[in-house]
């Protein structure tokens, strides 16, 4: 299954794109959709849907995972960046994508085990399970960070599933 895990941003978006096949995960491709800075809100919206439409027809994800955005204590940035997380949401669904989504800590647990781990943890730990990438910044590699976390998710629930029908 290939998945798409993207981390929500104005100015960056982070995706990334691994390959699952059970707990086993294999490294696609990952990168960054950098908005435009200034111009008016409604350009720069569609700016990032754009790009996040051009990976995904580039790459066909089966599924995608977004990550939770914390709560910004300026208003004005939680808004606007309210309104790019509903981007990010939208391009993999309107290509027809399941979308799931997950709590920063969630990720942080499901990679390094503990849900306030650093950001140099998460980075260390997707090069150790993704050794062929080669995130090209922060936000990329907590986007493969993300799409990890919703393999492990997702084996799990298909294994719960078998073994509720007894076929496991």
């Amino acid at each position: 299954m290939r998945l798409l895990g993207l981390d929500p941003g104005l100015v960056k978006t982070g995706w990334g794109i691994i390959d699952s096949d059970g707990h086993r995960l294999g490294f696609v491709a990952c990168g960054t959709v950098h908005g435009r800075r200034g111009g008016e809100l409604a350009g720069r919206l569609a700016h990032l849907y754009a790009g996040l439409a051009r990976v995904i027809e580039i790459w066909r994800p089966d599924g995608a995972a977004v990550e939770e955005t914390f709560v910004n204590r300026n208003p004005a940035s939680a808004l606007k960046l309210g309104m790019a997380r509903g981007v990010v949401l939208l391009a993999p669904a309107e290509a027809g994508l399941p979308v799931a989504e997950y709590h920063n800590k969630t990720v942080k647990k499901a990679l390094v085990g503990a849900g306030r781990a650093s950001k140099d943890q998460i980075g260390v730990m997707v090069r150790h399970l993704l050794p062929e990438s080669r995130p090209d910044s922060e936000d990329a590699a907590d986007a493969l960070a993300v799409a990890i976390c919703h393999a492990h998710h997702t084996a799990t629930m298909q294994r719960v599933a078998l073994a509720a029908d007894g076929t496991a």
